[in-house]
């Protein structure tokens, strides 16, 4: 936090940091799809369409930890009126409306073949679409005001009151009769994934992390030297002014 919240110390971390992202980031998702798509078997109810699985529950997790990254720093920002905390709120929101696009369009697509149909307005599916209406709010929003300050404060008001949705997200396979299958990994008992299937769910997941800790880096660095034309900027009026 220290680091970030010193632009120079912070320039200097991300340029250190950001080659080991990105060597990081191309080596989890090569080895991740190599698995993927020919390391792993077949699934013996779902066949080939398993493979999608490797696509679409990593981005469903980090569509929902994004989210709850957001809420977290909405909270902190609108306590302690620290701005980092609102630079990462906004550096986040695009990230995750990304993939939670990925999770609907690839759940689309693996719902086809398994229940027959693109959509249905079940539990999981409606408030994953509301997930994703939240990020797209937000980013309208915030960017709907004049005074950045009050679009951002706006903004983390709408992000915590649409945290709410994330429980029902999570558990609304077991509060409701949908058609997606109960959690296999995340439950409290021993995943019910094989090993071989688990191992690409993990690097792809790793891979996304990778990506989303790269485009905060570079999301935040844009802020700053966003926020420092401004500053300048004010300051020149002001002197011309005078």
């Amino acid at each position: 936090m220290r680091i970030i919240a010193s632009p120079k110390q912070f320039l200097v971390f991300k340029k250190r940091f950001m080659p080991w992202c990105v060597i990081s980031h191309i080596s989890l998702l090569s080895f991740g799809l190599w698995f993927a798509f020919f390391g792993s078997p077949p699934d013996y109810q779902m066949g080939e369409a398993v493979r999608i699985m490797y696509i679409h529950v990593p981005a469903s997790w980090l569509a929902l930890g994004i989210y709850a990254l957001m809420a977290l720093h909405a909270i902190i920002g609108l306590i302690t009126k620290h701005p980092l905390a609102d630079i990462i709120v906004k550096a986040s929101a695009s990230v995750g409306a990304l993939f939670t696009f990925i999770s609907l369009i690839t759940g689309a697509l693996w719902g086809k073949p398994m229940w027959g149909t693109w959509w249905v307005w079940d539990a999981r599916l409606t408030s994953v679409l509301i997930l994703f209406l939240l990020y797209l709010g937000y980013l309208t929003l915030v960017d709907s005001f004049e005074n950045h300050a009050q679009g951002l404060k706006v903004g983390s008001i709408l992000v915590i009151v649409g945290a709410f949705n994330l429980p029902i997200i999570k558990w609304s396979v077991n509060w409701w009769n949908t058609l997606h299958q109960p959690a296999s990994l995340t439950k409290l008992s021993a995943p019910s994934i094989h090993p071989e299937m688990l191992t690409p769910l993990l690097l792809v997941t790793g891979a996304y992390i990778s990506y989303f800790i790269i485009m905060l880096l570079l999301r935040i660095e844009i802020e700053y030297y966003r926020r420092r034309e401004q500053n300048l900027y004010s300051l020149k009026t002001q002197t011309t002014i005078h």
